[in-house]
């Protein structure tokens, strides 16, 4: 049953608010741990958070919603800092075909690849680009993701770049669902640059970039920095070009091997390098030094069969704080569950679930950008939560597969 309401507060007598929430174990993920307020209760007021605190100490809010949940836990919204979630086509014959013993070359040799997604995704229209992009969405959102990027990529042309980050948009003016847009086109190189990336890059700095940010169609950029896409100086240059155009940073970086791309993003201060699975102490030295966030990647680490884990113990001594992320992709990652990507990131890179928790919420904010109004629940941040049905936090990690049963609260609204 739950305690009475009263005023022990500095609020005054009747404060008015939206909604009151209470009857729950509220997991706060303030400063990257669990900091659960028992039987606490939660206020909210123009979407945000206006109270939060033990159910015992909250003021008389005059509160024509009120929801008690008769237990449970409620965590900040999930973040979903890194995907790909629009793209033409898939890959799954592909992936029969690699497990069938086709090799990699083979299938390149076909028109498979990273370039049979490009070829579906300029063939696609900007209706069944959303289309598409809305049924990978929707898993996501049903297990309480409340905020997702989303990368273009495979269009590798200024306007099929544009159409996909004219999608992005879209599904954030569309969704109930937070949607910041990045800019990935330096992704690969496209097939008609075939031995000429540095004049790619050109029309990357030089065309598609300053028209992005005059349509205002990228919330960052990001480029792949390794041996099979672009060298380290070429990156710069792209960072360069963003900068100029007030476009913060982010970067693929020693995913397959070690260029150092994590130390040359936190020179340029991005706000994330992801995958790492080849990162040096140095470049965590560095990202620390510049507060870039370490964005771990279990998916892809689990599909491609790698044995190189990023170095987690690397980035916990240095204080790098590390992010998770779904990487829904069609070629190395489709994954549709961020919460697997939880029990992938325990078991496969020894995180606790303390730290994978933390990685999907306040670390995977920061990853955006966004560590001011999202990531935990805290007074003055936008009212993402969700609510479920459960005896403590680990279990968000523990159970695998399936949906598990939960109320997503979106700026202070019952997501339906």
């Amino acid at each position: 049953m739950a305690a009475p309401l009263h005023s022990a507060s500095p609020f005054a007598a009747k404060t008015p608010c939206d909604s009151l929430w209470f009857g729950a174990d509220f997991v706060t993920l303030r400063d990257g741990r669990y900091n659960i307020i028992e039987n606490g209760a939660l206020a909210v007021k123009d979407g945000k958070i206006l109270w939060i605190g033990p159910l015992s100490e909250c003021p008389d809010f005059s509160a024509p919603q009120r929801t008690d949940f008769g237990g449970g836990i409620v965590t900040p919204g999930f973040i979903d800092c890194h995907t790909h979630l629009v793209f033409g086509g898939d890959r799954s014959a592909e992936f029969e075909q690699r497990l069938n013993g086709v090799s990699y070359a083979e299938i390149a040799a076909q028109g498979g690849g990273i370039l049979s997604t490009v070829n579906a995704t300029r063939d696609a229209s900007h209706s069944q680009l959303l289309e598409q992009a809305e049924f990978r969405l929707r898993p996501l959102l049903a297990e309480g993701v409340t905020c997702i990027e989303i990368k273009s990529g495979y269009g590798l042309s200024v306007e099929s770049e544009l159409k996909m980050l004219q999608a992005i948009r879209e599904l954030g003016a569309t969704q109930a669902v937070e949607v910041k847009s990045t800019c990935l086109a330096a992704h690969a190189v496209p097939p008609e640059f075939k031995g000429r990336a540095d004049d790619y890059i050109d029309l990357i700095c030089d065309t598609l970039l300053p028209q992005v940010a005059q349509e205002n169609l990228a919330d960052a950029v990001d480029a792949f920095c390794e041996h099979l896409a672009f060298s380290p100086a070429q990156v710069e240059r792209v960072f360069n070009a963003a900068a100029s155009l007030g476009l913060p940073v982010k970067l693929h970086a020693e995913q397959l091997s070690s260029l150092h791309g994590s130390t040359l993003a936190a020179k340029h201060h991005a706000l994330s390098a992801d995958h790492l699975e080849y990162a040096t102490e140095s470049d965590a030295e560095a990202m620390a030094e510049s507060g870039t966030v370490a964005v771990l990647l279990p998916g892809a680490y689990y599909l491609l069969r790698e044995t190189q884990c990023p170095p987690v113990e690397l980035f916990r001594r240095h204080g790098v704080p590390m992010a998770l992320a779904s990487d829904a992709n069609p070629g190395t990652s489709p994954a549709l569950s961020l919460r697997l990507m939880l029990n992938m990131a325990c078991t496969l890179f020894r995180m606790t679930p303390e730290e994978a928790l933390a990685g999907i919420t306040c670390h995977g904010a920061k990853a955006l950008g966004l560590q001011e109004t999202h990531g935990t629940l805290e007074s003055g941040k936008v009212a993402d939560f969700v609510h479920w049905p459960l005896a403590r936090p680990a279990e968000l990690v523990y159970w695998l597969g399936g949906q598990l049963p939960c109320t997503v609260v979106y700026r202070g609204e019952i997501r339906l």
